[in-house]
């Protein structure tokens, strides 16, 4: 039988794998209402308890990472709040799939809208809570992946993934979703192959098919020679998987002798529990957003969740990264509504409107300095004058902990190098402790293409000459001037992407944990001579 078409999409977590194509959710059952409030009130209720018990099994099995991820969704589903707006709906006339459809969709909606990965997450989990309680309502049970299969659906939501049994293999092909998302981030700590933004796929269930997560290909009954090369590319991969575990616990040195400093990035403290502080050189990057995903955290919140990292790190350094809300990310209390979520008040700009909620997050890191090495990066910095009131602030706020007799620790000030006028006029931040260019939106930004649009994710390319001749323009100038730097995003753990921004200058990438290992092995494969 000859090939389909093939879909292509865009690579969420690398890897192969073929099987038999599973089309998750073909069959919903239908809710059937009983035109009573009380009783819709009353159902709507017993399918969130039902919910929240079957995540809770889930919870008790899972490992920490996934473990972190239930945690949230069982929360959600014992706080009333997220149920409140349903119930007030029933009372006005609703049936309760409607009414809890409509409730959670508005949730949904403003974080389906941020820039940042964590929010997004976030909304990826309600969507999974939404989901699970329809199908409570409507008396349906979840839609099993068969083992060893290709799933294929618009999008997966963590708990579809984390009652699957990818011991035998198999792969993820979602139509949508997002290589942000918690899924993704699951697949990817457990090396299942995945692809997102596939659009349109025309196969049936159970027809035969390749992921190649590599390339970004999904094969439909591939024929004789589609087969071979897949084989073969596959075999390959496997010996550079094998290869990268070589070096996990190795110092990264190119082939021709040059150290590379590889650090991870975390987004949350539980994410260092799974990690063995011996195969790294310490925190790129501490994501802080977490603290802030149900409004805005008191000072003693702080200070435990960064002594806890700094602990973990000993006298390796921890770069945190000040909160990086702002815009289309939805912190009660702190985000304002703008028209263009990726070019308004958001990091640094939307910390310093309102100083008084930025202080509170200054006092916990200059608290938290004296348990570890603690540096400091200051998000979406665009003007010397937005580094240096920073600055103020920090020395302000150790003024006063002095006063008062409270340790604390200056920690050193940097600041991220991801809007292109930083990049290409580094020369306004020769004061600075530290640069650590973001990758992933000095891309955006440079080539005008949101990185989590898959219609324009051949686009989105931290290899593009006009990225890489920014990022060898700020390297060039922090090394005459003596300022560490460094890369935190997704560009550092790419295998593909990795040679080429070792050849502009860089020494110092941080990368997600998952990607630790093939991140070093890819560098002991690399010669700068």
């Amino acid at each position: 039988m000859p090939t389909l078409p093939s879909a292509q999409g865009v690579v969420a977590s690398i890897g192969y794998a073929a099987g038999p194509l599973h089309l998750l959710g073909r069959q919903q059952a239908a809710y059937a209402p009983s035109g009573d409030p009380l009783t819709e009130a009353a159902r709507l209720q017993a399918a969130i308890g039902k919910a929240r018990d079957q995540v809770a099994v889930l919870m008790g099995t899972a490992e920490a990472d996934s473990a972190a991820i239930l945690e949230f969704q069982v929360a959600m589903l014992e706080d009333e709040s997220l149920s409140e707006p349903a119930i007030a709906s029933i009372g006005a006339g609703a049936d309760a799939a409607a009414a809890w459809f409509a409730a959670l969709d508005e949730q949904i909606a403003g974080y389906d809208a941020a820039d940042d990965d964590y929010f997004r997450a976030r909304g990826a989990d309600l969507r999974d809570i939404r989901d699970r309680v329809l199908r409570s309502l409507a008396g349906g049970g979840d839609d099993a992946i068969p083992s060893g299969s290709i799933v294929c659906a618009p999008d997966l939501t963590p708990t579809q993934f984390l009652s699957a049994d990818w011991s035998a293999g198999g792969g993820i092909a979602l139509l949508q979703g997002s290589a942000a998302s918690h899924v993704a981030m699951l697949a990817r700590a457990r090396g299942v192959p995945m692809l997102v933004g596939l659009g349109a796929l025309d196969a049936a269930n159970d027809d035969f098919v390749q992921l190649d997560a590599e390339a970004g290909q999904l094969t439909v009954l591939p024929d004789t020679e589609a087969r071979h090369e897949f084989l073969r590319a596959s075999t390959a991969h496997l010996q550079a998987i094998n290869f990268a575990r070589a070096h996990l616990h190795q110092p990264a040195v190119t082939s021709d002798g040059a150290p590379v400093a590889v650090s991870v990035n975390i987004a949350a403290p539980s994410d260092v529990d799974q990690i063995d502080v011996s195969t790294c050189d310490g925190v790129g990057l501490m994501r802080t957003e977490f603290l802030y995903g149900d409004g805005l955290p008191d000072e003693e919140t702080q200070v435990a969740a960064y002594s806890r990292v700094l602990a973990w790190a000993g006298d390796k350094p921890v770069i945190i990264r000040t909160v990086d809300a702002g815009g289309d990310k939805p912190v009660p209390g702190f985000t304002v509504a703008e028209t263009n979520p990726f070019l308004g008040l958001r990091g640094i700009r939307l910390c310093l409107a309102y100083p008084e909620i930025f202080r509170v997050q200054i006092r916990a890191l200059l608290r938290a300095a004296v348990h570890g090495n603690l540096r400091v990066m200051l998000p979406m910095v665009s003007l010397a004058s937005e580094f240096a009131a920073a600055t103020a602030l920090f020395e302000d706020e150790a003024q006063k902990l002095h006063a008062a007799g409270i340790a604390y620790k200056l920690p050193p000030l940097g600041i991220m190098v991801e809007v292109p006028a930083v990049a290409i006029a580094p020369q306004a931040f020769s004061d600075v402790a530290f640069f650590s260019i973001g990758s992933n939106d000095l891309t955006q930004y440079v080539m005008a293409a949101a990185r989590d649009n898959g219609a324009v994710a051949a686009l989105h390319d931290v290899r593009h000459p006009a990225v890489l001749i920014l990022i060898g323009n700020v390297v060039r100038f922090a090394q005459q001037h003596g300022i560490p730097i460094s890369l935190c995003g997704d560009a550092g753990g790419d295998p593909h992407a990795i040679p080429d921004l070792l050849a502009a200058g860089l020494r110092s990438l941080s990368v997600a944990p998952a990607q630790l290992a093939m991140a070093k092995a890819t560098i002991a494969r690399t010669s700068l001579t």
